[in-house]
């Protein structure tokens, strides 16, 4: 074995570790987040629906706020309400903080909001807004796209574009909150889920990178610096 670069090989070390420990996803909270909805974000709606589907991890609070904005620029949401729960065909796992150590948390029932449309006045982007307070006081709050390039359908006769606001329990909650990590739908709107296990891994893996990087550098460093 040809004589070793001290410096070099504890550089190399360094390197591998600290991209090991970068690349790890940091642990985040997932309470009330959105999973997926329907339109999917960036997809394209070819035939005219009632409503837009946003699907939580948590029932979303009465005073929780929607909206649907057409390519005009106008509203065209006209109320939401809550669908029956049911069960994730993916469940979504994340981590919270308890206790000073990171604990898995896992999502296997969805929570539906309908978010109803009243008419689609013309071809182009939507843009559908919701923001709400999760049970454990995180903000849950994002946006997802749709191109929509079905028929132009005139408003309901009397329809006026709305124009609330978010209610006052919702803005004295949200005041003293902390954005919550989206698993926000594809992007999932985060939110995109992380997949069970996808995150668990680096509670052990980064641990073990730093481990070899030492017993490299007993077993091939310290003799090097002793000969020396």
């Amino acid at each position: 074995m040809g004589r070793i670069d001290v410096r070099r090989l504890l550089a190399i070390m360094l390197v591998g570790v600290v991209a090991g420990s970068a690349a790890a996803p940091a642990p985040a909270l997932a309470h009330g987040t959105l999973v997926t909805s329907t339109p999917a974000q960036g997809s394209t709606v070819a035939e005219r629906i009632e409503a837009v589907t946003l699907t939580f991890t948590e029932k979303p609070q009465t005073y929780a706020y929607f909206t649907v904005t057409a390519p005009t620029g106008v509203r065209v949401d006209s109320g939401w309400s809550n669908g029956e729960p049911r069960r994730l065909a993916k469940p979504v796992q994340e981590y919270q903080l308890k206790d000073g150590t990171w604990q898995p948390l896992r999502y296997d029932m969805g929570f539906p909001v309908k978010v109803a449309v009243s008419h689609w006045p013309a071809p182009g982007a939507y843009v559908v807004t919701y923001h709400n307070v999760a049970s454990d006081g995180d903000a849950v709050k994002g946006e997802l796209r749709f191109t929509y390039h079905g028929a132009v359908t005139p408003p309901p006769p009397g329809w006026q574009a709305p124009v609330d606001q978010p209610k006052p329990e919702l803005l004295a909650a949200a005041g003293n909150v902390r954005p919550a990590a989206a698993a926000e739908p594809s992007p999932q709107p985060r939110s995109a889920a992380a997949a069970p296990g996808d995150r668990g891994v680096w509670v052990w893996l980064v641990p073990l990178l730093l481990l070899v990087a030492a017993a490299l550098c007993a077993v091939l460093v310290v003799p090097q610096l002793r000969r020396r």
